[in-house]
């Protein structure tokens, strides 16, 4: 039997990387990572190579079932130069560490988009909908939008394998989110990499885009979009000791640059100090704070100082990969 393999990678185009792929045809395919062969492509039509030289590998990293076609599966790779070394787009390989010692839960924020009427559904042409406050975890036609495109994403998700723990509607008309946990950086990174190019493709069957951007809307009074990043290594879960979270935090504040320069372009306009947020030229942290940079779960704090923190900062469209890279970075660091 024949099966599609769908190559998935990230492109070189700067801020925002976009999602790019194309189906190699195999013969009796085992299903498994190590029967993945490397692969190669035209880095110059994706501004990862110039055209006299123009050849990029793709390394495979993770291979699931693809629920949505037949006899297929989605493969993440990430980039290779053509001598093997990590391209300079590769975010993964940015991740120094990955011992499974960090575990991560993202949550994923996004709006849908309209490309015909350059807005997210349920915004009327040349205005705006009632304010928000009714949509946020929303049930009924005024205020849920989409929730059939939602809901098959989802289905595909759980069906392929990807560790979806929840979706719900967001504050703001046509914006949704999901949630991916994973007990290593790099699976986190692939996961949400996955389920990603699996949203784009299900809105593609519904002639709708998915908009990462933190701030679609603009300077309007309507929520951005985040991509709130939950973490935890083994002191934090293990040792009952809110000294280890206060170091953690402290360093952070000492870090805020180049946390904010992995943190998702155009964030500033996200970050205001308003809608949840902190603004990025500041940093605090605090328990069940969502107005802080980094909040403290409740529950760490119940459960005796063992457990999570939730950095809040970044955005929708940044790279999970560079994203979990810092703060393990950080978080090791604070703890020599």
């Amino acid at each position: 039997m024949k099966s599609k393999l769908e190559y998935i990678w990230l492109d070189g185009y700067k801020p925002t990387q976009s999602l790019r792929s194309k189906t190699m045809v195999r013969s009796d395919f085992s299903g498994k990572l190590e029967d993945c062969p490397m692969w190669s492509f035209d880095g110059s039509s994706t501004e990862q190579a110039e055209g006299s030289a123009s050849d990029c590998l793709l390394k495979p990293v993770a291979v699931i079932p693809d629920p949505a076609r037949k006899n297929s599966y989605l493969v993440m790779t990430e980039v290779l130069n053509a001598d093997g070394t990590p391209h300079p787009s590769n975010g993964r390989a940015t991740i120094e560490d990955d011992d499974e010692d960090f575990w991560f839960g993202f949550e994923q924020e996004y709006f849908l988009w309209d490309p015909v009427t350059n807005l997210p559904p349920g915004f009327p042409a040349g205005g705006y909908p009632p304010p928000q406050g009714p949509y946020y975890c929303s049930v009924g036609a005024r205020n849920a939008y989409n929730r059939d495109l939602i809901e098959e994403h989802l289905d595909l998700c759980l069906e392929a394998g990807l560790n979806v723990e929840g979706i719900n509607a967001e504050v703001a008309a046509g914006q949704w989110e999901f949630q991916i946990f994973a007990k290593s950086a790099k699976t986190a990174g692939d996961e949400i990499w996955l389920a990603r190019y699996m949203l784009e493709r299900t809105a593609e069957k519904y002639d709708l885009a998915v908009d990462w951007h933190p701030k679609p809307l603009g300077e309007t009074d309507w929520n951005g979009s985040g991509m709130h990043a939950n973490f935890s290594n083994g002191p934090m879960r293990e040792a009952g000791n809110e000294e280890i979270f206060t170091k953690i935090c402290d360093e952070f504040g000492k870090n805020v640059g180049p946390c904010i320069a992995v943190y998702g372009a155009h964030n500033e306009q996200r970050l205001t100090g308003q809608h949840e947020t902190q603004s990025i030229d500041q940093f605090s942290y605090g328990v069940s704070d969502r107005g802080a940079s980094i909040r403290i779960p409740v529950g760490t704090v119940e459960d005796g100082w063992k457990g999570r923190l939730e950095d809040r900062r970044p955005a929708s469209n940044a790279d999970p990969y560079k994203v979990a890279a810092i703060i393990v970075k950080i978080t090791k660091e604070a703890l020599g």
